[in-house]
């Protein structure tokens, strides 16, 4: 992470000296199309537009740990944030629930199954049958609210043998699109955006905790572009653009 950390420095570091630079956005992997909409509708505005970095929010919190010089982090659960705020690491005033999400499961688009969530031993016949790619769930949010889920459901013991970790929910996305395993646990926003899945399953909002994406200003930052932009995605515009993704507003 702290080799992360420095090449975040490094890009910063490299881009041409001006008055003020642009804000450096750490967002969850789930965001890429709807936070880019969002950071071209900023610059369209007259703004510079953000530099947004997109991974697991597992590793965007351990970059900011580590030290990595970021003006906003969109978490796509309450616990990194809330790690990072038990650090000092976010200015704590600037934090509030953004978005919501739902939890799926895909196929291939060609592949007919359909999810059986009740009863658990035919849910459990299902998943176990082949690879079940899902972010990884000791760290990962969608693997951390996919595993909630199958264990409400009664069938993670049955399934985790057959788990294929992936580093983020856009890895599970990439492995099922690309036919490396059958099925994934996904955002229904990732399934939204790729035309290589469908969603076979819905897992009820009552089998894991409620997805919540929460935003908040880095405690380092001394950019002023990023209070405006954080503003600008709480704003009733800011957020219509990510209810266009499919995200629900929080």
């Amino acid at each position: 992470m702290r080799f992360l950390a420095g090449l975040l420095a490094l890009i910063l570091l490299a881009a041409p000296a001006t008055a003020q630079r642009a804000p450096l956005v750490l967002a969850a992997a789930s965001l890429q199309e709807s936070m880019t909409a969002a950071a071209d509708a900023w610059a369209r505005r007259g703004h510079k537009r953000p530099v947004v970095s997109f991974a697991s929010s597992a590793a965007l919190a351990r970059q900011i740990g580590a030290g990595a010089p970021a003006d906003l982090f969109v978490s796509a659960d309450t616990a990194w944030m809330d790690d990072l705020a038990a650090k000092k690491l976010i200015v704590p005033a600037s934090r509030a629930a953004f978005l919501g999400n739902r939890l799926v499961v895909i196929a291939a688009a060609g592949n007919p199954v359909r999810i059986p969530l009740r009863p658990a031993a035919a849910l459990a016949r299902v998943l176990g049958a082949g690879p079940l790619a899902m972010a990884d769930p000791d760290a990962v949010p969608a693997g951390r609210y996919g595993k909630a889920a199958l264990e409400k459901l009664g069938a993670w013991q049955a399934v985790a043998p057959r788990v294929v970790r992936a580093e983020n929910v856009r890895a599970a996305l990439a492995l099922v699109e690309r036919g490396a395993v059958p099925l994934g646990i996904v955002y229904a926003t990732d399934a939204r955006a790729s035309r290589a899945v469908r969603i076979a399953g819905v897992f009820p909002a009552g089998t894991h905790p409620p997805i919540t994406y929460p935003i908040a200003l880095v405690a380092s930052s001394t950019n002023p572009e990023a209070a405006g932009f954080r503003r600008f995605l709480l704003s009733r515009e800011g957020r219509a653009i990510f209810v266009r993704f499919g995200f629900s507003a929080r």
